[in-house]
């Protein structure tokens, strides 16, 4: 099975991304956590998506705040599907880094989740990598059905206490 690469441009950025690994875990995905960041650390962050894919990488989770270019640094030196995670911080509530991270130029493409969506992350990771994994398709397909009764059972335990009104 392919790896997937959760990437960070700071070690602050964990708090939110460690629902993204809890989800990978889950579901037995193999991956890897790192820091690298777009500005400070440019050429590291291009040599490792250049050599993802040879290393066994499927997909990239790019984790930014702020100016948010990390996803697509890693997005212009790989041909694997990067995900990018926007990152609340500072004094525009995440915005700036959900505009960094949805607004590519055309050719170099990052699928964005919402601001501080990580968990949301993972399972689009899990979900491309699931295209051509049926097992891992099926335990996706599980977790909607899990969904669905969830909300039959809060639709359930409501109209009973509306009957008790």
């Amino acid at each position: 099975m392919k790896k997937v690469a959760v990437i960070m441009g700071s070690d602050s950025d964990f708090p939110i991304v460690k629902s993204a690994v809890l989800e990978l875990k889950a579901y037995e995905i193999p991956y890897e956590v790192h820091v690298m960041s777009a500005h400070r650390t440019p050429a590291l962050a291009s040599e490792f998506a250049e050599k993802a894919k040879d290393n066994g990488f499927g997909v990239i989770i790019a984790a930014a705040g702020m100016a948010a270019h990390l996803a697509g640094v890693l997005a212009a030196h790989t041909t694997l599907p990067v995900i990018g995670i926007p990152i609340q911080s500072g004094n525009l509530g995440g915005m700036d880094a959900l505009l960094s991270t949805a607004m590519m130029p055309p050719g170099i493409p990052v699928a964005t989740v919402a601001v501080n969506g990580a968990k949301n992350a993972a399972i689009l990771a899990i979900q491309m990598l699931a295209i051509s994994d049926w097992e891992l398709a099926d335990k996706l397909e599980d977790a909607k059905k899990s969904m669905v009764d969830g909300v039959l059972a809060k639709e359930e335990k409501l109209q009973q206490a509306v009957s008790e009104l």
